[in-house]
């Protein structure tokens, strides 16, 4: 799937990932809220987060390589 045809299922909620990234990525998703260290949780500006197979989540940012590629594929995580 390109990145336009994966945007709508990762804004309902899915996770995704690019085929090409060889195993390290996990999956992206979408996140809309933060939890602070009292447990509350704050609405935010919309972000992606990574998850990766050792250091957990990290920020997202599509490079134009993931933009523009064909790679991308629904991905069943927890």
């Amino acid at each position: 799937m390109t990145f336009e045809e994966i945007l709508p299922h990762i804004k309902k909620g899915a996770k995704a990932v690019r085929e090409g990234w060889g195993g390290f990525e996990l999956y992206i998703e979408l996140r809309d809220e933060i939890g602070t260290s009292d447990g509350t949780f704050l609405q935010v500006t919309p972000y992606f987060l990574i998850k990766t197979s050792d250091e957990g989540y990290s920020m997202f940012s599509p490079t134009p390589c993931d933009v523009l590629a064909e790679d991308w594929k629904i991905v069943h995580a927890d």
